[in-house]
């Protein structure tokens, strides 16, 4: 077993065929680009450049592809083809625009080979390379695995550019300028007399050229916004509370309703009784849907009333229905006939381990659930010659293709029109929203249904992260981490999410070993190996998806060989790394948090270093024990994504990817009774409380060679950062999330 049998992360978004190895695509069809989706849409006296640039007499539309989901990608996205367009903030509009091919991610290529991120050989490129073309050919419009910013880095400034220069070119053919004299500035084209002809004005005529394309990109020296701070699109929106959710859409005629489906997912509703709630006022319809029923009536409130009035009979699950049996299948599952692979093998482990004094570890990690703020809704419309849907999701295409399966139109004949989200954490790359929604609509045609689900019902619904343990076995010898054998087992995250989309994983889940086997370290003797756990509950990817576990995993049990030998923890770790830009990110953290330094009682630092998604990223968590029980002081975090477009959201990023990691390891988790999750509400799966959130202090690098993301990188190193330092303040060392069942918070 090797690398022969590990296979892409996030396969699922790829699709079997090419990540089987088998699919070869002649260079003219790699080469061809995908039609340009604006070009059908486009009036009289409009220009279209590309699929992200349309410029009319009236305004200039910037297509932003990437779902915004709180993290900000609609203003990165701008900025990236306005730096090129010469357009300010203020001077166009954005749209999400129509789901199509031509917003493929080629980015998640980078995440779906089995090497290594810190391999750039001859072999790892030409892999990347082939998954890039496979993921282009079939036009997978994904927004995710931080992937965003790198996706759209190099694209969209092209985009901008080559419009720029199609306005120049339509501005000489009018004025007789040539284009070498012509500047832009401003949303206009200057000549050198000193007027200007506004991109606008200028619409018609570049309607009728070919664009150019043959256009250098700038050199950063010359950028203006790119690399600055800046004020988001949507800043002033969310901040004076007018902004436009998905939730908040509205459309004349409109029936509001929620829905109840069978709180053990995935299982069928035998029946219900729905008089009660049929006769309350203002109720319009109970509606049969999968898996159970859609409620509509005047207004949400009501439905959600009606809803609670309605007798149900639920089937039973088709998982265990108690939560200590699923942790007993977990358990059970370090066994020959459910190891998925094997990732790494470097040295000898069990010759290492073979007689040396040996330090054995078990640590947990549960399911927890997304809980965005905004609960998932959708409007949908209906009619026989078109369907349209608003609401927000990360992979539009597939969900075209799931209201086509309800309807039976074709996608030529679906609209979706993605909005701005009120988070996700990977909540919506899921389609219950949806498929309710237009299931309701299909059977009331003509009539706008929106649906909304209740934060109980989301809950009930939600596909959570994997649960998973992992095993580990080292050694130490003259003060040195010499061996370490890594067993993890997870439930797979990606096969439970592949079937809900009507396809299999072809090969290994790497998501199982996420965080733990891609470490740049090089321990003499360290093996990584992945454990299949049969599905259980069903699950999804949640923010950081595999690494969010394997982090804590693999970086926790370092710590406590590095303490068994009697090693500093950020000495031992800058020992074993190899890779040097993320030992100028782990020295950076140290020097930030003056590492060292003396702390005085009661008192503790913790450091964890974990590589995800091709982002190094180091965390010191600094605590203190007191009476009533931990306290968190302060947390220095540095990473490093080769380029930081927008320094504010990249601070921002960072801090709420702290504040999410530490307060899901403190505080949450859910667990199954009767087949059904415990946890309903924000008050049985809290996240860090405001009094709970330590002072953070951030540090971007850039010595890394490719842009990277930053949304999910800096989940991973939180717990485990969190955890290391409860050792060092308490001696006690804790083995499972959330840390709360085993010490109190303050």
């Amino acid at each position: 077993m090797g690398k022969a049998r590990t296979i892409a992360r996030r396969s699922f978004l790829v699709g079997s065929a090419a990540l089987a190895g088998g699919v070869a695509f002649g260079t003219y069809v790699v080469r061809r680009p995908h039609d340009n989706p604006l070009a059908d849409q486009v009036a009289d006296g409009e220009a279209t450049f590309n699929p992200w640039v349309l410029v009319s007499s009236e305004a200039i539309t910037l297509i932003v592809p990437h779902a915004d989901t709180g993290q900000g990608v609609a203003s990165m996205q701008a900025a990236l083809i306005a730096e090129e367009l010469d357009i300010e903030f203020g001077q166009f509009q954005t749209s999400f625009g129509q789901p199509s091919a031509a917003y493929y991610n080629t980015a998640m290529a980078s995440e779906a080979v089995p090497f290594m991120p810190t391999d750039k050989s001859f072999a790892a490129e030409t892999m990347r390379s082939v998954m890039g073309a496979a993921i282009k050919v079939l036009g997978a419009q994904v927004t995710g695995g931080s992937s965003s910013t790198p996706d759209s880095y190099d694209k969209l400034r092209a985009a901008g550019a080559s419009a720029r220069e199609t306005l120049k070119l339509a501005a000489s053919q009018r004025s007789g300028v040539p284009v070498s004299e012509l500047n832009t500035s401003n949303g206009a084209v200057q000549l050198p007399d000193g007027s200007e002809l506004k991109y606008t004005a200028l619409a018609a005529d570049a309607a009728k050229l070919e664009p150019v394309t043959d256009v250098p990109l700038r050199d950063p020296s010359t950028w203006r916004m790119v690399g600055q701070d800046m004020k988001r699109l949507d800043v002033v929106a969310k901040s004076t509370g007018t902004m436009g959710y998905g939730i908040d859409f509205y459309l004349d005629g409109m029936l509001n309703g929620t829905v109840r489906m069978n709180p053990r997912k995935g299982a069928p509703l035998n029946g219900y009784d729905a008089t009660a709630a049929e006769a309350m006022k203002g109720v319009r319809k109970v509606l049969p849907i999968t898996n159970g029923v859609v409620v509509l009536a005047d207004n949400t409130w009501t439905a959600f009333q009606a809803a609670d009035a309605i007798d149900y009979d639920w089937a039973p699950a088709a998982y265990p229905a108690e939560q200590d049996a699923h942790w007993n299948v977990v358990a059970s599952s370090f066994v020959d006939d459910r190891l998925d692979s094997e990732w790494r093998n470097d040295g000898d482990v069990d010759v290492a381990l073979d007689g040396a004094k040996t330090l054995e570890m078990e640590y947990r990690a549960p399911y927890v659930a997304h809980q965005p703020m905004e609960p998932i809704s959708a409007v949908a419309k209906v009619t026989d010659d078109r369907v349209d849907v608003w609401a927000t999701h990360q992979m539009p295409r597939f969900a075209v293709d799931k209201i086509a399966a309800i309807t039976g139109h074709n996608a030529a004949q679906i609209y979706f029109h993605n909005q701005y989200g009120g988070g996700s954490f990977g909540h919506r790359l899921e389609f219950e929203n949806i498929t309710a929604t237009v299931e309701a609509a299909n059977q009331m045609r003509g009539t706008p249904i929106k649906i909304t689900f209740s934060r109980e019902e989301d809950f009930a619904q939600d596909f959570t992260r994997q649960i998973g343990m992992s095993r580990s076995k080292g050694a130490v010898k003259d003060g040195k981490v010499i061996a370490h054998d890594l067993q993890i087992a997870t439930v797979s995250s990606s096969r439970s999410q592949m079937g809900r989309l009507g396809q299999s994983l072809p090969g290994p889940d790497s998501q199982i070993v996420a965080g733990a086997w891609e470490q740049p370290y090089s321990i003499p003797n360290f093996r990584v190996r992945a454990y299949a756990v049969p599905e259980l509950a069903p699950t999804s990817s949640w923010r950081s998806v595999g690494a969010s576990s394997g982090g804590f995993f693999s970086d926790c049990a370092l710590d406590e060989l590095i303490h068994a030998a009697g090693a500093d923890p950020l000495e031992e770790r800058l020992r074993l790394m190899n890779h040097d830009v993320s030992r100028k990110v782990l020295e950076a953290v140290g020097e930030m948090s003056n590492w060292g330094s003396a702390l005085g009682p009661n008192r503790g630092r913790g450091v964890a270093f974990v590589l995800s998604f091709g982002v190094p990223v180091a965390e010191v968590v600094e605590v203190t024990n007191t009476d009533s029980g931990i306290k968190i002081d302060k947390v220095w975090v540095a990473a490093d994504v080769g380029r930081i477009v927008d320094p504010i959201n990249f601070d921002n990023l960072m801090k709420g990817g702290v504040i999410w990691g530490l307060g899901h390891a403190m505080n949450s988790e859910i667990t199954y009774s009767d087949g059904m999750a415990e946890q309903s509400n924000f008050y049985t799966h809290e996240g860090m409380r405001l009094n709970q959130c330590p002072e953070i202090f951030v540090k971007g690098l850039e010595n890394g060679s490719a842009v990277k993301g930053i949304g999910e990188p800096p989940i991973p190193p939180a717990a485990p950062a969190l955890a290391n330092a409860i050792f060092a303040a308490t001696g006690q060392r804790i083995r499972e999330m959330p840390f709360n069942k085993h010490i109190d918070f303050v």
